[in-house]
């Protein structure tokens, strides 16, 4: 595929890119003729070749005429190359990023934008001293929570050769690489496209929870584990920067990072995950983060060669190789006797047989991290006060800070439930059918006596059974595996304190108590719907007036977590709506816990797609109200966006660096001005807006036509038979929109390039906040109020992204009432566009032409893989959908748009 960034600008600095894309394309075209032969080569340039002219000028010959007589077979081949050319170019991107990382570090005549140094800076400018900002950095909290995704769990040996294409790109940025190697270098990037080629992306089977746990652990082990040390580093080395050499000394690192995940442990609509996997997830986890302190401590034990003749060593290091060899006698006697006089070596060859006990579940292991922990902690102090602080301390301090962060559990397991399924369970125990359709009045008031008075169940049937196991399993791994080991209990679909309280006492029936007779649990109400976002401050403020919950949050350092849903209040009422009653949730959720003196942490529950709550991190964390971050930054990670983030650990260790000093600043802003006020008018308006958005999204979805619409006008019928998931596609209840999940919502809607959850309404709403303001005050309230900002930015981005020429093909699917439904889509979409130019005064994205320039790139490459989905939907629909054959090709131009748009869900 070569010349494939025809008529893209460059810019010089990205030129770069542009030849990486031309090596991708020429590698890719090769491989398409070798594996496909010289037919389907000339089919998908002719392809390429019309779509490109077609962008050009509408009135030149589209790929359409010739895609569309393809045989069956010969169809999935043609989208296979395109999804081959996107996978190539979006390594490659991912590797100019890095490329650009490095660049600007080597210039050095100003931090890194959104960068630690930068960060430190600017607090520096501010008048902030040392002393305070250690302060601040004590308070952060930067917590990425692994999710599984129920449209992307790609092979874990798919993402092993992505890395091989990543490390031999970045290779290729050596100057000094002989011919012979750049020959060597490539066929390595061309072995692994070639094989990506011949390998399914997906199993024939619908993946388990252990697949789901295995694609988890692969950026938990080999990204992000590595990555924590030079994290680390970089905070250092910020202070110092900032603060001068003084900071090498007085400024601590504290453990402001650890990691957290769903797999295993998110029950919600998954039969597949119980007490089960509970265990599998976290027994695992032990076992993976184990033998990566075993590496290490080896590697450690062969580095640290230091004699007792040549130099001191602590007391505490002798002391402890004492115990150890009395602890392990046979280990301790296996120890070559010309190793005796090397104390740090002995004793890490014991540390490393403790860690080996741990795994084999033997006398002598680690009891808990902090023994580990302890022991490193021993070393490090001993080499600092004896000349060895150049002479192994590097890395036994990079040890240590991974030891701090992932502890012996690796990641955070969460558990979580709906709402629903809990108080049925309760319902069995209380012997009460009716409970689940009692009042919430009603609920509370039993609960809390049943709390207060240590009423045990009447009854056990199977769901009470279920819950309780649940709730022993999680006792029981906190106690095996500590305290840090299971995260928040979080209850989806939360609608009042009666679902906190059925928690603490299933929990209690469970026997998940403490010595001290409290819940170890933090739990978590998840308010997802739009209703839900409006009740959430005043169910809060219920919640602390209830004496069972003060004593609860007492004994969990009067600190409660929030979790709040993004997709599914923009699948009830549009981004515009959503956004808006997020925001005002988290304003009143803040204030509701100052008045009580709690604690809050938010917990974003976020998508990678613009419709679920993604975008531009240090924008969106610049657009939480202050009252609402105290330092703490939790939110989920799903799907293309962990790849995209952390899957390759340069970029890894950036977006960890970005989320932490959006954070600081943020939290030092808050610092200097505690109640930043926003213009009530600005409010007012956004509010007029909201409410106008609503009505016209519901207008839309509420139409007779329009269910009818997205069933035949998006390929979610192929999307909803897909084994790429543990978790079915819908919740239980109705078959219609209501009980379909906002990802595979969102999925379709991406697929056939309408993106209509990420903007429509959008045009309506801004149109009726603009009625209220000069335009002078709606420039400035672009301009000056982060939340409308990010907002706008974010909309720009998925209209930059969809196309309602490509879309109108896929209107053609639907009967004639569907038209009307198009047209109103049509309407909606230029008043957008519109609106957006009036508020930003630029056309879409020239604010960001990074990304302007990736879209133009790949869209005449993702149109034919659209009007190829179209085509084939066509066939498989007029075979009643019993079609294998068209069904599989049809998923392979899923993916291939999935990979063009770099976004699912």
């Amino acid at each position: 595929m070569p010349n494939s960034e025809r008529d893209v600008e460059f810019r010089e600095q990205d030129l770069p890119l542009r030849d990486d894309v031309r090596f991708i394309g020429a590698l890719v075209g090769e491989i398409i003729k070798e594996q496909g032969g010289d037919a389907l080569f000339e089919i998908v340039e002719a392809a390429r070749i019309d779509s490109i002219a077609n962008r050009e000028d509408a009135s030149n010959r589209s790929p359409d005429d010739v895609l569309a007589d393809l045989p069956t077979e010969m169809a999935a081949l043609v989208a296979r190359s395109f999804t081959t050319w996107f996978r190539g170019v979006n390594l490659v991107e991912r590797v100019h990023r890095i490329r650009r990382l490095r660049d600007q570090l080597r210039d050095g005549d100003r931090p890194v934008s959104e960068g630690l140094e930068g960060a430190f800076a600017t607090l520096a400018k501010s008048g902030l001293t040392l002393e305070v900002v250690q302060e601040l950095v004590k308070k952060l909290q930067i917590e990425p929570v692994l999710t599984a995704h129920p449209t992307q769990a790609t092979r874990r040996t798919i993402l092993d050769k992505q890395q091989q294409v990543l490390r031999s790109m970045v290779e290729r940025m050596n100057p000094t690489m002989t011919p012979p190697e750049l020959e060597a270098n490539e066929g390595m990037i061309r072995s692994a496209l070639t094989s990506t080629w011949q390998t399914d992306p997906h199993p024939e089977v619908r993946p388990t929870v252990s697949d789901e746990l295995e694609h988890a652990l692969f950026f938990l082990t080999d990204i992000l584990f590595r990555v924590v040390p030079p994290f680390f580093e970089s905070l250092r080395c910020a202070a110092v920067s900032a603060y001068g050499a003084s900071a090498e000394q007085d400024f601590r690192l504290p453990p402001v990072l650890r990691f957290g995940s769903w797999v295993g442990g998110d029950m919600d609509g998954n039969p597949n995950v119980g007490p089960e996997t509970i265990d599998i997830a976290l027994a695992e986890q032990r076992n993976r983060i184990v033998r990566l302190y075993k590496r290490s401590t080896e590697r450690l034990a062969g580095d640290l060669s230091q004699c007792a003749n040549q130099i001191d060593v602590s007391p505490q290091v002798l002391n402890r190789l004492r115990r150890y060899q009395q602890l392990l006698p046979e280990q301790a006697a296996s120890i070559p006797a010309r190793h005796a006089d090397m104390p740090y070596r002995c004793l890490l060859v014991l540390m490393t047989a403790r860690l080996d006990a741990i795994r084999d579940q033997e006398p002598g292991g680690y009891r808990t991290s902090a023994e580990f922990t302890s022991d490193l902690l021993a070393i490090r102090e001993s080499l600092r006060a004896n000349k060895g602080g150049n002479a192994g301390m590097f890395a036994v301090n990079r040890l240590l800070m991974q030891a701090r962060t992932f502890g012996f559990h690796l990641a955070t397991l969460d558990v979580r439930q709906d709402a629903r399924v809990l108080r049925e369970a309760l319902a069995e125990g209380f012997d009460d059918a009716d409970w689940p359709s009692r009042s919430a009045d009603e609920r509370v008031e039993r609960l809390q006596s049943a709390l207060e008075s240590g009423e045990v169940p009447q009854d056990r049937g199977p769901k009470l059974q279920r819950c309780l196991e649940i709730f022993s399993t999680v006792n029981a791994r906190i106690d095996e595996y500590g305290p840090r080991a299971i995260g928040a209990f979080i209850i989806s679909m939360c609608e009042d304190a009666d679902d906190i309280l059925t928690v603490l006492l299933l929990a209690r029936w469970g026997g998940c108590v403490d010595d001290a007779g409290f819940v170890p649990l933090d739990v978590a109400p998840l308010f997802e719907t739009l209703d839900d976002l409006h009740r959430a401050p005043a169910v809060l403020r219920r919640l602390f007036a209830l004496p069972v919950i003060q004593a609860h949050l007492e004994g969990r350092e009067n600190q409660q977590m929030v979790m709040l849903g993004y997709s599914d209040s923009n699948k009830d009422a549009g981004i515009l709506a959503s956004r808006v009653a997020l925001h005002s949730a988290q304003q009143q959720l803040g204030e509701a816990c100052q008045e009580n003196a709690i604690q809050l942490t938010v917990f974003h529950g976020r998508g990678g797609s613009i419709s679920r709550g993604g975008g531009r991190l240090a924008q969106g964390v610049k657009a939480i109200p202050a009252i609402a971050l105290n330092g703490r930054l939790r939110a989920t990670e799903q799907g293309e966006a962990i790849d995209q983030k952390f899957g390759i650990r340069g970029l890894a260790l950036r977006n960890l660096e970005q989320m932490t000093s959006a954070t600081l600043l943020a939290l030092a802003e808050n610092l200097k001005a505690p109640v930043i006020s926003t213009p009530n008018e600005w409010v007012e308006a956004l509010e007029q807006a909201a409410a106008a958005s609503r009505t016209k999204y519901r207008q839309l979805l509420e139409h007779p036509n329009f269910i009818d619409y997205f069933q035949q006008a998006t390929p979610i019928d192929v999307i909803e038979r897909l084994r790429i998931a543990s978790r079915p596609a819908r919740r239980r209840g109705p078959t219609d929109i209501s009980a379909l999940r906002a990802i595979p919502w969102v999925f379709a809607w991406a697929q056939s390039r309408h993106v209509l959850p990420g903007w429509y309404g959008v045009g309506t709403g801004l149109a009726a906040a603009r009625q209220l303001l000069s335009p002078e005050q709606w420039r400035q309230a672009y301009e000056q109020w982060p939340f409308l900002t990010a907002l706008a930015d974010d909309v720009e981005m998925v209209l930059a992204k969809g196309d309602l020429n490509i879309a109108s093909k896929y209107a053609e699917l639907a009967d004639e009432s569907g038209q009307e439904i198009f047209a109103m889509i049509e309407d909606e979409h230029q008043r957008t566009v519109s609106e957006l130019r009036l508020l930003t005064g630029s056309e879409l994205l020239d604010h960001d032409p990074v990304l302007k320039r990736a879209i133009r790139l790949r869209n005449p490459y993702v149109d034919p893989l659209s009007l190829l989905q179209v085509e084939l939907l066509k066939r498989w629909r007029a075979t009643d959908r019993r079609d294998d054959e068209l069904f599989e090709a049809l998923t392979e131009t899923l993916r291939g748009v999935a990979e063009g748009l770099q976004n699912t869900g």
